[in-house]
């Protein structure tokens, strides 16, 4: 019996697929279909995001731009491919879309800082207040940087650090951008005592600017007395240079500053204090307890000779 059963579920399995055989073709044809097209369609988009970030890139525009711009053609031709793909599997696109918008609205209400970053991304890609390559100072966080990314921006500090920066923070904060500008300006404070001949100082010091061949000779050179401070008269240096050169300008006018003030014999001074102590007086009622003497307390006790009475108060007690 149980044979039976298994030979006539096979048969009524067999008449079944006999039957739909057109259907589960045009089914197995659709599958297929969707399959090569979400192949093909991120093949596509790979190549044309590729092709566009390469021809900006030829064209010399920015290479934020470029990325962002590439990356953002990329995702759009994957999400019409995921649509084309369901469309030719039977679903109906149209309310696909509707469902799709309602829970991107959701998502977004979720997610509002994320489309914070979007959107702060855009701008930055728009205004281009940096680019790739530039060193800056977004917030407190300096490096230079390296990509511009849909929802933040890549820097490498000085020292190596990778950081990731979300866009809406660069946003609401300040921006320094250092490399912007080919020429910047360098300030240095020098301080000499106040035994120091200010004109020999300042000769000095202008001689050090004068003779740098890195200090730009059509910008203003200033060396002159700034402030009198608490311990130093102080001398301002400002002077420009090429952003390239000026972190090695600053060094090396300290140093030649250094040597050149110690051959002349002009200290420069560190700050010091005078500690002053002081004994305070005290209180005359203290001060007269003080030079009152006082009353010495002796205790002694009797010897034993002391506690004999005398041979004579024995004979006038016999008598």
């Amino acid at each position: 019996m149980e044979d039976l059963n298994v030979v006539d579920s096979i048969n009524n399995a067999g008449g079944w697929l006999v039957r739909n055989q057109a259907l589960l073709l045009s089914y197995a044809v659709n599958i297929v279909a969707a399959i090569a097209i979400i192949i093909v369609g991120m093949i596509v988009a790979r190549a044309i995001s590729n092709t566009l970030n390469r021809v900006m890139v030829a064209r010399h525009v920015d290479a934020t731009v470029a990325d962002f711009l590439s990356a953002l053609v990329r995702y759009g031709i994957i999400a019409f491919t995921l649509i084309a793909a369901l469309g030719r599997v039977g679903v109906q696109t149209a309310s696909v879309i509707a469902v799709l918008g309602a829970a991107g609205l959701a998502v977004g209400l979720a997610l509002q800082g994320s489309l914070s970053n979007l959107a702060a991304g855009v701008l930055l890609v728009t205004f281009r207040p940096f680019r790739a390559g530039e060193y800056v100072d977004l917030g407190g966080i300096a490096g230079t940087v390296q990509h511009v990314q849909i929802f933040s921006t890549t820097l490498i500090t000085a020292d190596g650090k990778y950081v990731v920066v979300p866009n809406g923070k660069i946003i609401a904060g300040n921006i320094i951008n250092y490399s912007r500008e080919p020429v910047r300006r360098n300030e240095l404070i020098i301080g000499v005592s106040y035994d120091a001949d200010i004109d020999r100082v300042r000769q000095i010091l202008t001689d050090i600017v004068m003779s740098d061949e890195r200090i730009l000779k059509d910008r203003d050179r200033t060396v002159r007395m700034n402030e009198l401070g608490a311990s130093s008269i102080n001398f301002v240096i400002r002077c420009w240079s090429k952003s390239s050169d000026l972190q090695e300008v600053y060094w090396d006018i300290l140093e030649r500053a250094k040597k050149a003030l110690d051959a002349e014999g002009i200290s420069i001074p560190y700050p010091q204090m005078d500690v002053n102590v002081k004994q305070l007086a005290k209180p005359k009622q203290e001060q007269a307890a003080e030079q009152e003497p006082k009353p010495s307390a002796i205790i002694t006790e009797p010897t034993a000779q002391e506690a004999k009475p005398a041979p004579q108060d024995k004979l006038s007690g016999a008598q």
